[in-house]
């Protein structure tokens, strides 16, 4: 039996989200702040609150990125 969506465990690690918000603010700059604002709004539209929690993990780092507060190569740390 294969889980649904709703109900998999993700196997996205910290240092993947680093590694996604460090290639979406190369290639997007502030703009992928936005995007992933707009992510999170579909995801809650639809009920997928997994995701949208997510994609607010990877906001985070997307704005501490932008900001200078972490390092592409820094050591994850979580909070």
């Amino acid at each position: 039996m294969h889980p649904t969506a709703a109900h998999r465990r993700s196997r996205i690690t910290p240092e993947d989200i680093r590694q996604i918000a460090f290639t979406l603010v190369e290639r997007h700059g502030r703009r992928a702040l936005g995007y992933a604002c707009e992510a999170i709004s579909e995801m809650e539209d639809k009920g997928e609150t997994e995701s949208a929690a997510a994609w607010r993990a990877l906001k985070s780092e997307i704005e501490d990125a932008l900001t200078g507060r972490i390092q592409s190569a820094s050591r994850v740390q979580l909070h």
